[in-house]
């Protein structure tokens, strides 16, 4: 049977079209859909089990992004010929949509959900990142699968002053505003990018510029449901409910968190309060009622916790650890504490610690980045680690989590842009959270920003990041500064901001309310600034700028440019020239042709072995200029002439004829020069005669008054006598 399409076109004003389209593909999947741009083309389909497990308390949702290589026509590289994990890039994109979907599914649906998105066809000119949250939603309004209402994503960048929806990777080298932006008709949800030292009111404008966009896509979405037919929303079993149980739990534990919310401790001893007043409330059970209704007292202790932590903030201004709104938590900095590092320090903000280090390296330790859609190296990355220790817990590591790649990532992001063009080295900031309670990610910012500046690395300015959050009723509102992690849990806005003192270079934003003004999040961002700049003077407190050279265990990088014919005898047959100057000058030495010309970089922790390969490479590629005057030293005597060396070019040799030694006769090449002398000579080219390059000693030397040409060497008298007179041949 011929399938019976349905679509809708989006038209972005540019001669760009989007095309949703569903009925073709995947039709036992609860919902699914093709969105369409150029020829990139995302398939995406959502399956929802018809029953929650028991003992599940939480929406068990999977998102899974995927770009198949066969879309790019391409192979997967390496042995293994198939896709396998995901990659960085895959794994940031599944959490910039399971971010803005997660909170649209009601609080108690608890069925296992998936939704799979994969890139079948890439279109060059088309980021398909930018249409995965568009194709993820469009596939849930299409199935009877419980969800609030259709959001869309987009990314907006501003090139040459004008704002552009979903640019091409073209484009976008040429922004100073890379910014993914999830939201609803009415409101926008997240917001996650990278910025050129953008100001706050900036990075509204393109906060709504994109949300003009989203609402068009919102709207589309709808009216291919409306197409299709609008599928009932399907009966589920939702959680338990007991009011009365609700309000026993209240009355007794509400006012007792209050008062601990209010006493100003630490997360640890704060905990602790908080469990006595849970066991209290548990022990108004007995063993078999609360063995029945544990869940229930569980669920209504943390409500009841979260109001009274809500209400404090807005009924008195007082937060958890007793700051007010706009106050930052003490900070106290270290540079250079680990020795052996290339550079390293410790930033601690409250009871958050970061530790981050430096290494420098070649363009051989760049991280490759081999995708369907991207293929390139970075020369600089941040690698972000949150062991379980740094929150008080005991759990198993199973690899890098989803999470740690996000921070990472924000992290890159902030730090990327400060990194001058003209750095030799490929750089690797690696974090370490040695304690947790809120904003990890901005403390992996400071601190990477002072392992740069400890490691020498000429960051063109510093960068400082803070997390602020939000409590809102729906009247009264608190914008908090520095979040704790209770206040990230309790509270309804997530917003970190990176940047220098000028502007903004980095952001990642999470809104877990409807509605949220733009006059709540310029506030937010003002706010932020001000809280930006306080952090900013701390760390320039302690290395107030980049150190003028890298640290004596560091390698040193020199970086040359060869003609490219010299590539070869520089690295020589097989390798052996390059690999025996490694070894021997104890450097490391990679080569890479661009534009024809050879670059070379050189590494290594002792000057004298980098000197010597700086010379190693002015002897290979040396070449001498006509008519100009150059020291030499013999390294060989021969019958007919001296071998000689160039002094500033050592291993360079030329032949110095022993008819060019001097003015007058000489039978004898050691009766004017022998081993290990030095002298100057005149260089000539290349003799159009033997076709060799021609040295004079002799050329240099006064000519004897009343000097008159001999013949040639291997010639006499009677051999010029039978050619008949002619003039003696000069040179």
């Amino acid at each position: 049977m011929i399938p019976e399409v349905k679509q809708e076109i989006i038209d972005l004003g540019d001669g760009r079209t989007i095309t949703l389209e569903t009925g073709k593909l995947a039709k036992q999947a609860d919902g699914s859909v093709v969105v369409r741009m150029g020829d990139a083309m995302l398939l995406a389909t959502v399956v929802s089990a018809r029953n929650a497990k028991e003992g599940i308390d939480f929406l068990p949702l999977t998102v899974d992004y995927r770009e198949k290589f066969a879309a790019a026509g391409r192979f997967p590289g390496g042995f293994f010929k198939r896709e396998a994990r995901p990659s960085d890039t895959e794994v940031l994109t599944m959490r910039l949509v399971d971010r803005v979907l997660r909170p649209l599914f009601p609080k108690d649906y608890h069925a296992e959900t998936q939704v799979m998105i994969q890139l079948m066809s890439h279109d060059e000119n088309v980021m398909p990142d930018a249409l995965a949250g568009f194709a993820a939603s469009a596939c849930i309004q299409l199935s009877d699968i419980p969800f609030e209402y259709p959001i869309s994503e987009v990314r907006v960048a501003r090139v040459d002053g004008e704002f552009i929806i979903n640019p091409s990777k073209a484009q976008l080298e040429k922004a100073d505003i890379d910014m993914m932006v999830g939201a609803s008709e009415d409101s926008v949800a997240m917001v996650e990018g990278e910025m050129h030292e953008i100001s706050e009111e900036e990075m509204a404008d393109a906060i709504k510029f994109a949300h003009e966009a989203i609402k068009v896509q919102c709207q589309a979405q709808v009216k291919l449901a409306e197409q299709v037919g609008k599928k009932e929303v399907r009966e589920y079993d939702g959680e338990d409910e007991d009011e009365e149980l609700e309000a026993k739990i209240h009355e007794l534990a509400y006012d007792k968190c209050y008062a601990i919310a209010k006493e100003d401790t630490s997360k640890q001893e704060r905990g602790e309060k908080f469990a006595e007043v849970k066991e209290e409330c548990e022990a108004l059970f007995t063993e078999e009622e609360l063995e029945e209704k544990t869940d229930l007292v569980s669920k209504y202790f943390a409500k009841t916790q979260k109001e009274a932590v809500r209400n404090l903030i807005l009924d008195e201004n007082i937060r958890l650890d007793g700051r007010k709104p706009d106050e930052i938590r003490p900070i106290w900095c270290e540079v250079d504490y680990l020795p052996s590092t290339h550079g390293s320090s410790i930033f601690t903000r409250g009871e958050t610690q970061a530790l981050a280090t430096v290494t420098l390296g070649t363009s051989k330790q760049a991280n490759v980045i081999d995708l369907p859609t991207e293929q390139s190296e970075e020369r600089f990355y941040l690698h972000y680690n949150f062991p379980p220790f740094s929150t008080g817990e005991a759990r198993p590591i199973r690899g890098t989590s989803r999470r740690e790649v996000g921070h990472g990532n924000l992290a890159q992001r902030a730090l990327k842009n400060m990194i001058p063009e003209d750095c030799p080295y490929t750089v690797r900031v690696v974090s370490e959270v040695l304690e947790s309670n809120g904003s990890s990610s901005m403390a992996t910012v400071c601190a990477g920003t002072m392992s740069l500046m400890d490691a020498g690395v000429k960051l063109k300015k510093p960068v400082s990041g803070i997390a602020m959050g939000l409590i809102t009723d729906g009247e009264k509102y608190a914008v908090l500064s520095d979040i704790l992690g209770d206040e990230d849990h309790l509270g309804d806005m997530d917003f970190k901001v990176t940047g220098t003192e000028e502007g903004i270079t980095a952001c990642q934003m999470d809104i877990k309310i409807k509605g949220l003004s733009y006059e709540i999040l310029e506030k937010a961002l003002n706010q932020a600034k001000e809280g930006r700049i306080h952090i900013l003077g701390k760390l320039t407190d302690t290395i107030a700028e980049p150190n003028a050279t890298v640290k004596s265990h560091a390698p040193k990088m020199v970086s040359v440019v060869i003609p490219g014919d010299y590539i070869g005898a520089l690295i020589g047959p097989g390798g052996k020239v390059i690999q025996e100057l490694q070894k021997e000058t104890n450097t490391e030495i990679v080569i890479e042709e661009v534009d024809e010309q050879g670059v070379v970089e050189i590494l290594g922790t002792d000057q004298d072995g980098i000197d010597k390969v700086l010379a190693k490479i002015d002897s290979i590629t040396f070449k001498p200029e006509k008519g100009e005057v150059y020291e030499v030293k013999v390294i060989k005597l021969l019958d007919f002439g001296a071998v000689v060396e160039y002094i500033e070019a050592p291993g360079n040799e030329v032949l110095l004829h022993i008819s060019e030694l001097a003015w007058e006769r000489t039978d004898n090449v050691t009766d004017v020069v022998n081993m290990g002398d030095v002298f100057e000579v005149k260089y000539f080219g290349v003799d159009p005669r033997t076709r060799k390059e021609k040295v004079s000693r002799k050329a240099l030397l006064p000519k004897p008054e009343g000097y008159k040409e001999r013949a040639p060497r291997g010639r006499d008298n009677r051999d010029n006598k039978s050619r008949g007179d002619r003039k003696p041949r000069r040179d």
